[in-house]
């Protein structure tokens, strides 16, 4: 063991009393891998831990937590399966499936350039995998050699998921853009934004790395390179490398057009296009063996493992094996015997393991717990029976709820399924109902104010009713409440109180309605028209004495009563002018008494002016008048009599 293995505090320690750390395979900017035995159920794991100086980082403690969810939820052979994640002590850590092999990035380093069907098999690999995530709506968002996985026995998988986004949250700047410069597509540098598409980007880079040997871009510094990416266009792999077909050529300069809407939209398209070149070409990315490589396996010191080589395929023609040395020989030999002696050791490790794992499991693990019952729907009484028959104390408590009718269990707290050891305490959550909340005053409120005071109250709003009114345009008049249990509504815009659920409806004023008075009835049609009120066609008529005939005196009562809205049918009253009425006799009477009797009766007065001589209108007598008496005439209408003087 290396002095950099013995240095490390971890290595040999019992991480959440499970799993026994055994050696450092590999130390990242953010967390370091090791492999561990996993001893609950005997097994090798991959076990992530993240740096300590980061541990209290909240920012870096989501994204740990994040690629265990990220990964977690593909199940798929070409994704590293993620198994637990968890904090102990100051220690948050990642349990991983365990790939003894290399990475990618190692094949390149010990071949440089890969042949034509070792290409095509990783990239169905990885593209298979990268499928799962997109179809799941996640984004890798760091795609690159380091992270793509081959195992001895063949297998080919991809990894770190600890920048993975969901495609609906896929947003990122400053610091965030952490994915390896060398892959990093056009729109991460200019925009900060990644989605799908950012994953083929860096799938292209990667294919041309491995046909030609190299990146397409280089540079002095990080920015250098970033620059070319937004800028330069990637060149076809066959200039570097002549033998790579024109059928990849072409893949790799779709998947790395500078606009994201020019590439394939995810993996299964660019799968898909690579399967079709697989026919094209004659090549099964069926894997095949290759010559054992001497590679050292991540960090574990100065020690050299002698691995076999990652399982890539060949070209179809028959492969002729070289002859084996003597040193060749014997090392299988050896190898041979190793392996047996190991099988022997593994089987009697596995049935202590069996006996020793099924007495754990009965007498303190899971076996030895209880499941809880599920009882969401039942009355406090029967789920409490339900719980207590397990063996568990039952414990009451309340919560509102929309859904559940009051009275009836909501869940339980732990929740149903999960197994908790004997006389736990279950909380029952039972229903109360929908939540009560006070409504303040929502008077003279514009409609947006009064939305906004009501939101939190999780109310059902139904479209505000616009009415003509006094106040102003805009404002909230009254408030009316339907209650979601039935009922009569109520209403509240001077304040009430209500249930989550309930059926709310705001009055909005329109403002004044158009006053048609004196108008003539053309003129306040159009005014009603305008304000999308209905004009009855037949108006009322009526006598006025103020109004002018064929003007508008006013309109009648809205049937029903309340306020005018819009779409309502008005009434227009339309005055005749005055009323006619009879006009008094006074012929016979002296002028004094003639004109006071017309003057009270509401007319007008005219005469011979020599009449109003001084003491002429005592000794005058009226001896004819037109209008005639009893003649219906408007009132103010004028009187003309013809006087004589007497004697």
């Amino acid at each position: 063991m290396t002095t950099s293995q013995q240095a490390d505090p971890l290595i040999g320690r019992l991480v959440d009393g499970r799993y026994r750390v055994r050696a450092r395979i590999a130390r990242g900017g953010m967390a370091t891998v090791y492999v561990a035995t996993d001893l609950r159920l005997e097994r090798r794991i991959a076990l992530k831990v993240m740096h300590g100086h980061l541990s209290d980082d909240s920012v870096f403690q989501s994204r740990f937590i994040q690629e265990a969810r990220a990964a977690a939820r593909l199940a798929d052979p070409h994704v590293v399966n993620v198994f637990d994640q968890g904090q102990d002590g100051e220690l948050a850590y990642l349990v991983m499936e365990y790939l003894p092999g290399i990475t990618l990035r190692e094949l390149m380093r010990e071949q440089r350039r890969l042949t034509v069907p070792q290409t095509i098999t990783i990239m169905d690999a990885v593209l298979s995998g990268l499928a799962a995530a997109h179809r799941a709506g996640i984004v890798h968002r760091d795609v690159k050699p380091e992270n793509v996985l081959l195992a001895e026995d063949g297998r080919i998988k991809i990894g770190d998921f600890g920048l993975a986004r969901a495609t609906t949250a896929n947003t990122a700047s400053g610091a965030q853009l952490m994915g390896t410069i060398a892959y990093l597509a056009p729109e991460l540098v200019t925009r900060g934004t990644a989605d799908a598409r950012s994953d083929i980007y860096a799938l292209g880079i990667m294919l041309y790395e491995m046909l030609t040997g190299e990146q397409p871009y280089k540079g002095e510094q990080p920015m250098q390179i970033a620059f070319q990416h937004a800028t330069d266009s990637v060149p076809r792999p066959s200039v570097r490398n002549p033998g790579v077909p024109e059928q990849l050529d072409e893949l790799v300069l779709w998947a790395t057009e500078k606009t994201p809407d020019e590439r394939p939209t995810d993996a299964q398209e660019m799968l898909e296009r690579l399967r079709v070149i697989e026919r094209e070409l004659g090549v099964s990315p069926s894997p095949a063996a290759t010559k054992t490589m001497a590679l050292p396996l991540h960090d574990t010191g100065d020690q050299t493992l002698v691995l076999p080589g990652t399982s890539t395929p060949t070209a179809p023609a028959a492969v002729v094996d070289a002859p084996l040395d003597n040193a060749t020989l014997l090392r299988r030999r050896a190898a041979q015997r190793r392996s047996r002696g190991a099988f022997l050791l593994t089987l009697v490790l596995l049935l202590a393991a069996v006996a020793g794992g099924t007495g754990w499991w009965f007498g303190s693990g899971p076996g030895s717990k209880i499941a809880i019952p599920e009882v969401a729907g039942k009355t406090w009484d029967a789920a409490s029976a339900a719980i207590a028959k397990e063996g568990l104390e039952p414990i009451q408590g309340s919560e509102n709820s929309l859904k559940i009718p009051a009275g009836q269990a909501i869940r339980t707290d732990p929740t149903a399924g999960s197994r908790v050891d004997k006389k736990a305490k279950v909380t029952v959550l039972i229903s109360a109902g929908p939540a009560k909340h006070a409504v303040p005053k929502l008077d003279a409120m514009t409609q947006a104010q009064a939305q906004e005071v009501i939101r939190p109250f999780n109310l059902t709003l139904t479209d505000p009713l616009m009415l003509f009114s006094g106040a102003d345009k805009g404002v909230v008049i009254n408030a009316l409440v339907t209650p979601r249990a039935g009922g009569d509504g109520y209403e509240c815009g001077e304040g009430c109180e209500v249930f989550e659920g309930d059926q709310f409806r705001l009055f909005i004023s329109l403002g004044a309605l158009p006053d048609v008075s004196n108008k003539t009835v053309d003129d306040a049609t159009s005014a009603l028209t305008a304000a999308q009120l209905k004009v009855n066609p037949d108006s009322v008529m009526e006598y006025s004495d103020s109004v002018a005939d064929g003007h508008v005196i006013g309109i009648s009562d809205r049937e029903g009563g309340g306020n005018w809205r819009p779409g309502d049918t008005i009434t227009l009253h339309v005055s005749k002018g005055p009323e006619p009425v009879p006009v008094p006799g006074v012929v016979g009477q002296t002028l004094d008494k003639a004109k006071q009797t017309l003057t009270d009766a509401g007319f007008q007065v005219s005469y011979a002016p020599w009449g109003d001589l001084p003491g002429f209108s005592a000794m005058a007598t009226v001896t004819a008048q037109n209008p005639a008496a009893d003649q219906a005439v408007p009132r103010g209408s004028k009187v003309t009599l013809t006087i004589q003087l007497q004697g």
